[in-house]
């Protein structure tokens, strides 16, 4: 079976950012490739002017949750690390039938790669040129430099959730043949072993 992979386009983010942004953007995926019947849910993000999908599953939403917790725990015990995280879909198939095993194993048809690149930008800016004759407020110039900066984690995510929408609507002829009552295909969401 051929395993698509789609590396995702890498996000410059803030520790505080992390939540918000792996929640919208493996929620994007998830729902894309949801098979039966969901009830989708709107999400408005708090940090950015962006709104995803989600297909409206407690269960999914908590499943998601814990492996953003877990990801987070690695992104806080490796500072300054650039960090990934995958969410595979597979196909669990048996293997054929010895004498004393019945075994299954898993055959990956997709894999997305999310990479984030966590900054840790200085709490307080300092204005150390002494050539300026014009005062400037830092707290004024930190508060716009931070919008801008803002600005450009919102532009490159959406430029990431287009990037989920354009690989699901072109690379298709991979996904397995639905099996009858599956809402979801299986999933798993790990951190690489290169980055753990």
């Amino acid at each position: 079976m051929n395993c698509e992979v789609c590396q995702l386009k890498e996000l410059e983010v803030e520790h505080f950012e992390i939540r918000e942004v792996l929640r919208c953007i493996l929620h994007t995926i998830v729902f894309h490739r949801a098979l039966g019947l969901v009830r989708p849910k709107d999400v408005d993000l708090e940090l950015f002017e962006i709104t995803y999908v989600q297909c409206g599953d407690v269960e999914l939403e908590k499943k998601i949750d814990e492996k953003i917790d877990h990801f987070i725990s690695w992104v806080e015990k490796h500072p300054n690390k650039k960090s990934q995280i995958c969410l595979s879909f597979y196909e669990v198939k048996s293997k054929q039938p010895s004498w004393f095993t019945n075994k299954t194993e898993r055959l990956y048809w997709e894999q997305w790669y999310v990479n984030l690149n966590v900054t840790q930008h200085p709490k307080h800016h300092s204005s150390k040129s002494h050539h300026t004759k014009l005062i400037v407020d830092p707290g004024e110039s930190a508060t716009e430099e931070r919008s801008c900066r803002r600005a450009m984690v919102e532009a490159s995510l959406r430029e990431v959730l287009f990037q989920i929408i354009k690989f699901v609507n072109e690379k298709k002829d991979h996904v397995p043949p639905i099996s009858e009552g599956v809402i979801y295909f299986p999933y798993e969401i790990t951190i690489p072993r290169k980055f753990q």
